[in-house]
């Protein structure tokens, strides 16, 4: 048997992971020197109280799990006879992927007839997640691993994601984001706007002053790039905006009635390098 895996940076809930069979790998935040292990800790992510915090001046940071989480995940797995197929986020934001190689090292001495086969979305938070979904969907309707992993080899790269930052001095401190320095002295009100490219990086591509035009901005985004967007969900993930990710959802659906348009919140681990306010948006696309 095959075990899916995902992480808490793909957006992803336990309502959602259970009905694809995902176990969560819960990355953590910092706050007030206390580590939190999203939905080990707590079973609903509380998004206001999160970002409300983050608002009233509070700025989480993030760690990589360990080695030997890792192997707490992976073991018992093994131990049961089953194989595993981890859909995650980008290796090129974090360094915990070197912990699961180690990790992983270790378990393939024990069990040397396992197999551990992974997807990497090459982005994060809503990026990720849409492909978490389609991958999901394909295992519930029982393709093959070797099926999936075909089909990631072919679409990972044609599903983008563009997003706007809210509030620069989260990213400032994350460093995560390529080509922000120059925005850093800009007057207040310009929104970055931000995409994963086929690197798996997060770069700047433009700016626009005000929510309103960003919103509209990565609208045009999903118009111009958008690939058979009717059988391909779209998501849209925001920190604690909800009126504007309804804006842009009801722009899109303006553009094609018959688009399907979920909208989910940022986790609180990735929201720690965002801020509060931010909306993105992922789409299958003819490219990044």
């Amino acid at each position: 048997m095959i075990k899916l895996f995902t992480d808490s940076d793909t957006d992803i809930t336990p309502e959602i992971a259970k009905k694809y069979g995902y176990e969560i790998i819960s990355m953590p935040y910092i706050i007030d020197e206390k580590i939190i292990f999203p939905y080990k800790d707590y079973e609903v992510f509380e998004a206001k109280e999160f970002y409300n915090k983050l608002r009233s001046g509070v700025i989480p940071t993030t760690a990589a799990i360990n080695t030997y989480e890792y192997i707490q995940y992976f073991e018992p797995v093994f131990a049961a006879g089953d194989d595993i197929l981890y859909v995650r986020f980008t290796a090129g934001m974090s360094r915990t992927f070197e912990n699961m190689k180690e990790a992983l090292n270790i378990l393939k001495e024990k069990y040397p007839e396992r197999k551990f086969y992974e997807i990497d979305t090459l982005g994060i938070t809503v990026m990720s997640h849409i492909i978490v979904r389609e991958v999901g969907e394909m295992f519930i309707s029982g393709k093959s691993v070797e099926e999936i992993l075909k089909w990631a080899d072919k679409e990972v790269k044609h599903f983008a994601t563009y997003f706007f930052a809210d509030d620069l001095k989260f990213f400032r401190r994350s460093g995560r984001v390529s080509g922000l320095k120059a925005l850093f002295g800009t007057l207040a009100g310009v929104k970055p706007i931000i995409y994963i490219s086929d690197e798996g990086k997060m770069e700047t591509i433009g700016k626009e002053r005000g929510r309103v035009k960003a919103v509209k901005r990565l609208g045009k985004y999903v118009e111009d790039l958008g690939d058979d967007l009717e059988n391909h969900t779209i998501y849209i993930a925001h920190s604690d905006n909800i009126e504007l990710a309804n804006e842009l959802k009801d722009m899109l659906l303006e553009f094609n009635p018959n688009l399907k348009i979920e909208i989910l919140f940022v986790n609180p681990t990735c929201g720690s390098h965002c801020g509060p306010d931010c909306v993105g948006i992922a789409f299958h696309s003819i490219h990044r």
